[in-house]
């Protein structure tokens, strides 16, 4: 029963982000799971709901997991701000580290928390811990997870909940109202990416947005329609087709066939910034069956890659494919793609923004996967 009411307890992102007033931040926050996308935005919705105005930032505290220490926590929430409101919101970022070294301590935490909001955002949240019941019970966990995470009737409950969170954020973003059949219209034709799809329901906004615009239709005098006929017409298509026919072609060393793609998809009004997040959803599978690889053998275990390939999220009928992408790749190169995703993210957010400097981004990193794997670099378990 202990079980089940901590499962209850907890409230997935897409219905925490579209009715966050209806899920008050308790003293302890918990936000898991492997999407960044959805815990970048619970996140920042977490601190204007605990600090609100200008003076917001003179109550905010952020630590890395790995550095922090505990009593470092205790002080920052006993301590008021000169400015401000005198409201203390204390985030720990990467904190699967500093959950492990406290453990006791946290659960003593919880049930005793100080003045403030407390965060703790982590990959993995196990909910038979004692830790996950006490949080459970008194905070409130926000589950991050991606939908490949989820199978059966949760993986379809999930669905619904993302399909009626992005046809709220047409509503309060966009001003245009999405209808339900033209979100399951996106969900099929768009890769169950968060950050993506709400991308294309930015961009088919702009459709509809003038008043002379000749897409969509009204349903009175104010309000703008996307229906599914409009996202068909406009999502997916070759360029779609093209995006991941760019992906496989980098991750099978052919850097002059993506090169090639990514001139035609930007000529055709592509973004280099919004080709990143699906070059990445894919590439990182990568980066993390190498990871379970290496899990796997440093406990004396033989992993096959099309094995761990699986558990990194790559669908049963392209397993065939990425373990001959991985093995191109290489151990060394896919242990270091999370790093060049992210290193490729930061510099098109800051230097290289511009739309011609953050191209630049995205070639460097199809040219990185090009050359053959140096001898000995193939994935342990990828010999059969």
């Amino acid at each position: 029963m202990a079980k089940a009411a901590a499962k209850s307890a907890i409230t997935g992102a897409f219905e925490y982000l579209a009715h966050a007033e209806k899920h008050p931040p308790a003293g302890v926050c918990v936000v898991f799971g492997d999407d960044e996308f959805l815990k970048s935005e619970v996140l920042v919705t977490l601190r204007h709901q605990v600090l609100a105005g200008e003076e917001s930032d003179f109550g905010l505290t952020t630590f890395t997991g790995r550095e922090v220490r505990l009593r470092d926590v205790h002080d920052a929430l006993a301590t008021v701000s000169l400015f401000g409101t005198g409201r203390r919101l204390v985030v720990i970022e990467e904190a699967d580290p500093f959950v492990t070294e406290y453990r006791g301590e946290l659960e003593d935490f919880v049930a005793k928390p100080l003045r403030g909001v407390f965060v703790l955002e982590v990959k993995t949240w196990p909910g038979n811990t004692r830790l996950a019941k006490l949080v459970a019970k008194s905070g409130l966990t926000i589950d991050c997870r991606s939908l490949e995470s989820f199978k059966g009737q949760e993986l379809k409950a999930r669905e619904r909940e993302l399909k009626k969170w992005l046809v709220e954020q047409g509503r309060r973003q966009h001003d245009v109202r999405l209808d339900i059949a033209a979100a399951d219209a996106l969900v099929e034709l768009v890769p169950p990416e968060p950050g993506i799809l709400i991308q294309e329901v930015a961009r088919i906004a702009l459709l509809v947005a003038s008043e002379s615009s000749p897409f969509g239709r009204r349903s009175n005098e104010r309000e703008r329609v996307i229906d599914a006929k409009l996202v068909r017409e406009h999502v997916g298509g070759w360029r779609t087709r093209a995006t991941w026919d760019m992906v496989d072609a980098a991750a099978e060393g052919r850097a002059a066939d993506a090169l090639l793609q990514l001139d035609r998809l930007i000529a055709s009004g592509e973004k280099p910034h919004g080709l990143l997040p699906q070059m990445a959803s894919s590439l990182r599978r990568f980066s993390a069956a190498i990871e379970l690889i290496e899990r796997a053998e440093a406990d004396g275990r033989r992993l096959p890659a099309r094995e761990a390939l699986a558990q990194a999220g790559i669908r049963p009928f392209m397993l065939g494919d990425a373990e001959r992408q991985l093995r191109q790749i290489g151990r060394r190169r896919a242990r270091l793609l999370t790093q060049m995703l992210l290193a490729a993210d930061l510099a098109m957010k800051s230097y290289n923004s511009a739309d011609d400097r953050a191209r630049i981004e995205l070639e460097r990193l199809i040219v990185h996967l090009q050359a053959n794997p140096a001898a000995g670099a193939m994935p342990a378990g990828a010999h059969r």
